[in-house]
């Protein structure tokens, strides 16, 4: 005989009629989250895009912070939650624009921690999947500046998911890759092995990738990638303006004009990009909320 449940389950729907959202919320004003010192520097992920994709150690750390230095990916509106008093720097970083050099930021969140504030260097996506995280994090540690990492959804993975392609399925690939589609000089990164990467899985996820997208399909194809490899191009992910184009690698490796895409971008090469005809969820009726 199956035994009785020894708790019942509550009806979400008179659960929700009786308790308002925010009254949910306020119960994270007394969790027990880990202290934000004065002289310590939090490096938080703020997620692929929509502010909803923050995660709870972020949104805490943005009502605790005495000063948030934020990168050029990060979400006007997550900046909205900051706390009152509290210092807002802009330290972004755009591929062919003005922007901040690598060094000066490290150096300003050392100046900033050692004047005795609690620092909060904010970062879009993961600060340690191609944000600079782990280069802020050496001078820090050199300077004996304590720091938490705080990770974020990347948009390698929850960029992709809005677009409604898995970034791994049982059916076509056990694994994945993850590549910057430039260097510090903006060209394509000369050290890596274009073979292997074109051989070497199934699926292929690059960041920043849009600028030399038709030289990297071209040494992809040439190292021995299909032409017929379909490839999506998922552009401000996860926020109402998201735009998803579909090509094959020898579209664009061919020549095909893409100079209309929009930055910033995530591409991914592979198989993965079909189940999008039955997985596109992220319509329009959806995207009128703009937390994502």
């Amino acid at each position: 005989m199956k035994p009785e449940p020894t708790q019942r389950r509550t009806d979400t729907s008179e659960w929700a009629e009786n308790h308002p959202v925010g009254e949910g919320f306020a119960r994270l004003d007394g969790a027990n989250f880990p202290a934000f010192d004065v002289g310590t520097v939090w490096l938080v992920g703020a997620g692929p895009g929509a502010p909803g994709l923050l995660t709870l150690m972020g949104y805490y750390a943005l009502q605790t912070a005495d000063v948030v230095v934020y990168d050029a990916l990060v979400d006007a509106e997550i900046l909205k939650w900051v706390r009152p008093g509290a210092t807002i720097e802009y330290a972004g970083k755009r591929g062919g624009k003005p922007s901040s050099k690598q060094r000066d930021i490290s150096l300003r969140l050392v100046e900033l921690a050692q004047s005795g504030q609690r620092v909060l260097r904010l970062k879009g996506g993961d600060p340690f999947i191609f944000g600079r995280g782990g280069e802020e994090c050496q001078v820090l540690a050199r300077e004996g500046i304590q720091f938490r990492i705080v990770p974020g959804i990347s948009s390698g993975v929850g960029g992709l998911a809005y677009a409604g392609i898995p970034a791994t399925h049982r059916d076509v690939n056990h694994s994945v890759i993850f590549l910057t589609g430039h260097d510090s000089s903006g060209e394509v990164p000369a050290s890596v092995d274009w073979h292997a990467i074109a051989t070497a899985c199934p699926v292929i996820v690059m960041y920043m990738a849009v600028k030399n997208l038709q030289d990297i399909t071209s040494r992809l194809h040439a190292a021995g990638r299909p032409a017929d490899d379909p490839v999506a191009v998922v552009s401000n992910a996860s926020l109402p303006n998201q735009e998803v184009h579909e090509f094959t690698l020898g579209d664009i490796a061919g020549g095909l004009d893409i100079a209309h895409l929009s930055t910033p971008s995530v591409v991914v090469v592979g198989r993965v990009v079909g189940f999008r005809e039955n997985l596109n969820w992220y319509v329009e009726g959806l995207r009128e909320n703009a937390l994502g």
